[in-house]
């Protein structure tokens, strides 16, 4: 029996946006939905929530999560979301719980729903693949990019790609910030989500708001409306 962990990482500190992980959306912390979805997913062993907060983790106790307890060296901006996830599946090992495949669950973004998560693990198993994450269209042409110089001149990112028509360069996708995949083992040897033959399941921009900022935040609180979450 294959067995799943998902991970969801909610640290206190972030500069940009303070304690987004708890901001409200709807009348509830915005950790809560993340938490939710995983559960009505049905597709895990464990829902661990990995924090070093006690607000945080009393929050994500009551949305019906573990707690992972997170060190205080693996709090801070220099850790990296891969660093957290292998941590957390070295302790879960040492305390005898081993798994298959994991997911990671960012808090951060709310409008992601169950059936996304049980879409991109069944990538993992459908497709015999390691690696697997959420997408989303890019809403720009990202080989139309321009670099601002400091002079304010702008010259082409990737001058061999400007002139090209979007039907030359075929449908792009980027990884929308909410839902990460993979079997342990080539996680632990690989060290990422960009793993060999990655696949992506393909969500709706309304329900990719990847909260970063506060106009991010404004943009998921007036889509959360909208959906009746």
């Amino acid at each position: 029996m294959t067995r799943r962990l998902a991970i969801i990482p909610a640290r206190a500190g972030s500069k940009r946006l303070p304690r987004k992980n708890l901001l409200p959306l709807r009348g509830r912390p915005m950790l809560a939905y993340t938490v939710e979805a995983a559960l009505t997913s049905q597709c895990f062993d464990r829902v661990l929530v990995s924090t070093e907060d006690e607000e945080i983790a009393g929050v994500a106790q009551e949305a019906g999560a573990e707690i992972d307890r997170r060190s205080s060296e693996l709090a801070t901006d220099a850790a990296t979301v891969a660093d957290v996830c292998l941590d957390v599946l070295a302790k879960e090992e040492h305390a005898g719980r081993t798994y298959d495949m994991f997911a990671c669950l960012y808090a951060t973004a709310p409008l992601r729903r169950a059936q996304d998560i049980a879409a991109v693990l069944a990538l993992l198993d459908s497709h015999n693949v390691n690696f697997a994450m959420a997408v989303v269209s890019w809403a720009l042409p990202p080989y139309q990019a321009l670099r601002l110089a400091r002079d304010g001149t702008l010259t082409p990112m990737w001058p061999e790609l400007i002139e090209l028509r979007a039907s030359e360069v075929g449908p792009l996708v980027v990884d929308n910030g909410s839902t990460y995949a993979a079997r342990v083992a080539p996680f632990r040897a690989q060290k990422s989500f960009y793993g060999p033959g990655l696949r992506g399941h393909v969500m709706l921009g309304e329900r990719s708001v990847d909260i970063d900022e506060r106009h991010d935040y404004e943009l998921a609180c007036w889509y959360a409306e909208k959906l009746g979450l």
